[in-house]
């Protein structure tokens, strides 16, 4: 009897050291992938320049410089329109028949309204000032959805991570678990609790690794690819703004806002110079004899058309105009309203959150803590299977909130940055 004590005791005994060890390898495991977390990550400005590179805004980018610096030359020219030649031919050969016989070639060559073409040319350099607004608004609109992926990204590992790490914790339990049931120190209903408490880590698992795949197939739809995590060096955290003051007016969303009207104020200034279409000048030369045997007559016409006016034709051009202008100036101010509220909301969250991260760093260090005590306590037979389990998932999850708030933050971080208008980098 006493050498089966001895025997069950030294079990006991080695069976502990052996999960001790576990124990600290699963904890050195954990810093090492908090360690890789904040070390090493492929760049989210690699990823946010492999979008954008896909998006059809940039793509046509430089199609529509080129057709806004073709306008710019085409305000610098000399006439509104291309000349045009006329040429006309008339003879009675199909009636009388006697040689009457007229040639006529000219030009007809546009002429500029009054104020059509420095409006023109103050039109296409706002177009051109738009183009280029508009692709830095598409640019931070881009960044904005890659942002949001790429956290997303993030806490779905962290939470594989965490549902892996509370199975591995309970596997080694069950395991544990099995070794005192056989010796008869536990009974076979811990057993089934804690073959339950592992299959619902498994469940968890198969939960985590699914959110992760699809927050990996949201990632490669935006870039193209899937990023790892492979890349040393590489901080996960965009740089904080700090306190250095941002003007609002200067955020792409604004100025886009601003070069549009700017752009329907041009139009609208353009269109009312164009009361009636383009005057022409017309400089033509004729050749004509009024029979067979007459001499031929050469003659020179210089002649000018004037169109009349459009009327409600152009009442509507400048009403539309006009319109637009309005409907930029409106949306303007009611963004900038916005976007100060937003950029003042998440300075706000980033406090927070800091404040909040200091609150689960110090919940997961005396979670940690109390998950040693409670697990020498347990091995030395002073605690229930019950409570053993429930502390590890405690533990479990403090590990997951501090992890998941420091991803929050950074985040937030993001957010924030947004919110000012800057590109990821």
């Amino acid at each position: 009897m006493i050498q089966r004590n001895r025997t069950n005791a030294q079990l006991l005994w080695t069976t502990a050291t052996v999960v001790w060890g576990l124990c600290g390898a699963a904890a050195q495991a954990q810093g090492t992938e908090t360690a890789a977390l904040r070390e090493n990550t492929s760049s989210l400005l690699q990823i946010f320049e492999a979008t954008w590179t896909r998006q059809p805004e940039a793509v046509a980018l430089q199609t529509r410089r080129e057709a806004a610096s073709a306008q710019q030359r085409a305000t610098s020219a000399w006439t509104p329109e291309p000349p045009a030649l006329e040429f006309s031919n008339k003879s009675d050969r199909l009636y009388r028949n006697q040689g009457a016989r007229e040639i006529e070639l000219g030009v007809s060559v546009p002429l500029w309204l009054p104020g059509e073409r420095s409006r023109g040319a103050a039109l296409a350099s706002a177009e051109s000032a738009a183009v280029e607004s508009r692709a830095a608004a598409a640019r931070l609109r881009v960044a904005a959805s890659v942002r949001e992926a790429w956290w997303q990204w993030h806490r779905a590992r962290i939470d594989a991570y965490t549902a892996r790490s509370q199975l591995d914790s309970t596997q080694r339990i069950a395991a544990d678990v099995v070794l005192r049931t056989k010796a008869g120190d536990l009974a076979r209903a811990d057993q089934h609790q804690a073959d339950g408490a592992v299959a619902g880590a498994q469940a968890n698992v198969a939960q985590a690794d699914a959110t992760l795949t699809a927050a990996r197939q949201q990632l490669r739809a935006l870039a193209g690819f899937i990023p790892t995590l492979d890349e040393p060096g590489i901080a996960i955290q965009e740089p904080e703004p700090g306190m250095a003051l941002i003007e609002v007016e200067s955020h792409a969303s604004l100025q886009e806002l601003k070069d549009r009207a700017a752009v329907a104020e041009k139009t609208a200034a353009l269109t009312a110079s164009r009361s009636r279409a383009n005057p022409e000048l017309v400089l033509s030369t004729a050749r004509d004899r009024g029979s067979f045997g007459e001499s031929a007559q050469k003659t020179i016409t210089l002649g000018v058309r004037i169109p009349f006016g459009s009327g409600p034709r152009q009442d509507s051009r400048i009403a539309s105009a006009t319109a637009e202008a309005t409907e930029a100036q409106a949306q303007l101010a009611l963004e900038r309203e916005r976007l100060m509220a937003e950029r003042e909301a998440a300075r706000v969250r980033v406090d927070g959150l800091r404040t909040q991260l200091e609150a689960t760093e110090r919940r997961a260090q005396l979670a940690r803590e109390s998950r040693s005590f409670f697990d020498k306590s347990f091995r030395l037979g002073e605690t229930d299977l019950p409570t053993r389990l429930r502390i590890e998932a405690e533990a479990t999850e403090a590990e997951r909130q501090a992890s998941r708030t420091r991803i929050e933050l950074s985040a937030a971080v993001s957010a924030w940055r947004q919110a000012l208008g800057l590109l990821p980098q």
